[in-house]
């Protein structure tokens, strides 16, 4: 059973994710919270597998209640999925940068939503290729932070190799492409970067790889 927690200050879309949620099988919604403060919370008491987390709320806003949620050990099962209006933002990358999974639009798809709330529960990042190479493109523009002890001595060549070209948008098949192995060792290089590097998935790889250096931005 995937136990979902709903962060949202509005109650009739609270409502809305809840009766979606609750009509499928192995889906449950374990609490409802109306800001960030509460939501964290209800995350300790509850620990849900995947909290869907709005961005702009009143007392804690999403971004805090994601940081806090990602900097707590006991919380480490929780996957936070911020829900945003307007797509990929300045707002959505500093969710990502304070620990969210990924994120997911309001008006998306039902069974759109639906397929992503089992993604998360795996573990797996809401952040696609595509999505990835957007937030290149777009936010990530500043200077490496050169000398930034980001932990990314500790890890192999390969496995270097392997974060630098998450960083470019590549998928697992495009990353065993270029790398000359197979998908199942190249996710496993990623996996070993992420234990290493304490990156809860993908998005937080993307953005060590360019805080550190390992990948230079792009030019707009």
């Amino acid at each position: 059973m995937i136990r979902v927690l709903l962060v949202d200050d509005q109650p009739l879309l609270r409502s809305g994710f809840r009766a979606l949620l609750e009509a499928e099988n192995g889906i449950e919604v374990v609490a409802e919270a109306a800001d960030g403060k509460e939501g964290l919370a209800l995350a300790k008491e509850h620990l849900p597998d995947v909290a869907l987390v709005d961005i702009q709320m009143p007392v804690m806003d999403g971004i805090e209640a994601t940081r806090r949620i990602a900097a707590d050990p006991a919380l480490a099962q929780v996957h936070v999925v911020i829900l945003t209006n307007y797509g990929l933002d300045e707002h959505v990358f500093h969710a990502l940068r304070a620990g969210a999974a990924g994120f997911l639009v309001k008006d998306i798809e039902p069974e759109d939503f639906l397929y992503a709330i089992r993604v998360a529960a795996r573990g797996d990042a809401l952040l696609a290729p595509s999505i990835t190479r957007k937030l290149i493109n777009r936010y990530v523009t500043e200077p490496p932070h050169t000398g930034a002890d980001t932990g990314l001595t500790g890890l192999t060549n390969r496995e270097r190799e392997a974060v630098a070209l998450v960083a470019q948008g590549l998928s697992n098949d495009e990353i065993a492409g270029r790398m000359v192995i197979s998908p199942l060792t190249a996710k496993t290089h990623l996996n070993r970067a992420m234990a290493k590097l304490h990156a809860r998935d993908r998005a937080q790889l993307v953005v060590l790889a360019y805080e550190s250096g390992l990948v230079a931005p792009r030019n707009r």
